[in-house]
Formats: structure tokens, C-alpha cells, sequence
């Protein structure tokens, strides 16, 4: 049962799981990453089989799941320190970008359209703790 591997982690492009993976191995421990080549050849297809799959050995879960926590790196302002929730105080905060105007849905719509970036997106804040969104100052 120790030879069986199991995800810890799934990541939408190679690139990040390769960084983690790296990290997990400079610690002894065994990485193995699935669907890497599939999403390096069509990033595309990233949420439709799952993402890329980080795993380990079952005897290593718990030590690799304290260094993937050690290393989650959260929202920092432009001076390098963690921004903080308004509602709660935690700084475990991440950056998404959202559709929430009709300029925003315009943009994303015409985006895709004419296989181009879209010109216009609202970003936001997200605790993680209790899930409040905020905006950008």
C-alpha cells in the first residue's frame, strides 16, 4: 500500500505543479505529475480533465501536505506585506478576476469572439476564512 500513489494537489498549468514538485522532492519525497504532457500540449483542456495532478507516495500525504501548506503564498499589497480581510483580519486572502458588469461581460464576450484578451476585467478579493469579497484599493 506504501507504493500507491495519491493527488495532494491539482494545479491548471504544468508550470506551477513543476515548481511545487520540486520543492516536494528537494525534501525526500517521491512526486509523480499526471496529465502534465496532455495540458502542456493544449492548455485548453486544463479544467476539463481536472488539471495537472500532484502526487506522492500514501506514507509521505501528511508530510507533503504540512510543506504545500507552509508554502501557499496569499495576496501581498505592492509593499510586499499579506493584505487582510476587512470583514475577519485573516490575511488569507487570494486574487480573482470576476464578470460582474456588462462592460466586464462585453469584454469577455468580444474576447472570445475574436480570439484576442479581453481589454477590460475587474479583479477582487477573497478570503478564504469566511469568504468575503472585497475589491481592489
Amino acid at each position: 500500500m506504501s507504493q500507491t500513489f495519491i493527488t495532494i494537489a491539482r494545479f491548471q498549468y504544468s508550470s506551477e505543479a513543476q515548481i511545487v514538485k520540486g520543492r516536494l522532492e528537494a525534501d525526500g519525497i517521491e512526486v509523480f505529475l499526471r496529465d502534465n504532457i496532455t495540458i502542456d500540449t493544449d492548455p485548453l483542456v486544463s479544467n476539463a480533465i481536472g488539471g495537472v495532478k500532484l502526487k506522492v507516495l500514501t506514507k509521505d500525504t501528511k508530510k507533503a501536505k504540512e510543506i504545500l501548506k507552509a508554502i501557499k503564498i496569499h495576496s501581498l499589497d505592492d509593499n510586499g506585506k499579506p493584505i487582510l480581510c476587512p470583514n475577519c483580519g485573516n490575511d488569507e486572502v487570494e486574487l480573482y478576476s470576476s464578470i460582474d458588469s456588462l462592460k466586464s461581460f462585453l469584454s469577455f464576450l468580444i474576447g472570445i469572439l475574436t480570439f484576442t484578451l479581453p481589454f477590460h476585467t475587474r479583479y477582487k478579493y477573497v478570503c478564504i476564512n469566511c469568504k468575503t469579497e472585497f475589491p481592489i484599493k
